[in-house]
């Protein structure tokens, strides 16, 4: 039987973990931040402790076996309704939200770990998160910013033509162009164009370019 003390630091442990995570996400708004990491992975760690520990007293009894892992295979399981509650559809069919539900996974395992009295192994995993979600983030921004899909928002009076001058404009910046849709209302043109490899500097060059013509309402760059 496990003692009141060793549930007291279990619990603890899980509690304090969660929230190293949570943290992070917690300072960028979103839904599942502080408080829900540390009752996912303080909820993991108390199930852990009721798997391992809560049925002891009728251990021997005949014709009773008990398997501690299937209540932690469960919650295995069971936390996936709350990381798909984390998922977001936004109206440009983006998701959103992936990250912090890996994240709530991740922290239903270091319960779980905390709880089976793994403490090296759910501190290392811990340490391990973070970097994952805080320190790798500005060097994944660096690498990855150049090959983000980015799209142009461009609303025309009727006088401005056809598609031929923006794809000509694009090509001579040496943006590649993925596509390249525009509707048609009674007062405007909408075009609609989605970048690819483009970098900063030079869809602000074209930006500028496309500024100076008087048949150009407005311009949304959305990266």
């Amino acid at each position: 039987m496990i003692s009141v003390s060793e549930i007291i630091i279990r619990l603890s442990l899980a509690s304090f973990f969660g929230a190293l995570i949570g943290l992070e996400r917690e300072r960028k708004h979103w839904a599942a931040g502080l408080r829900t990491h540390m009752l996912v992975c303080v909820g993991s760690c108390l199930m852990m402790i009721v798997s391992a520990f809560g049925f002891s007293d009728i251990i021997g009894t005949p014709d009773i076996t008990l398997d501690p892992s299937r209540i932690a295979a469960q919650v295995v399981t069971g936390i996936g309704f709350i990381g798909a509650g984390a998922i977001l559809f936004s109206n440009n069919k983006t998701i959103r939200g992936l990250t912090t539900a890996a994240g709530i996974w991740t922290v239903a395992g270091i319960g779980l770990a905390t709880g089976g009295g793994m403490y090296l192994a759910a501190a290392v995993a811990t340490a391990i998160a973070i970097i994952i979600l805080w320190g790798l983030q500005p060097l994944e921004k660096m690498y990855f910013e150049k090959f983000k899909q980015k799209s142009l928002r461009i609303t025309a009076s009727h006088d401005f033509g056809n598609t031929e001058f923006l794809t000509a404009l694009l090509r001579e910046n040496g943006i590649a162009l993925i596509s390249l849709n525009f509707t048609r209302t009674n007062e405007d043109l909408i075009f609609q164009i989605q970048l690819e490899h483009a970098d900063n500097g030079t869809i602000e060059s074209v930006i500028n370019i496309l500024k100076k013509n008087s048949a150009i309402k407005e311009i949304q760059w959305l990266n």
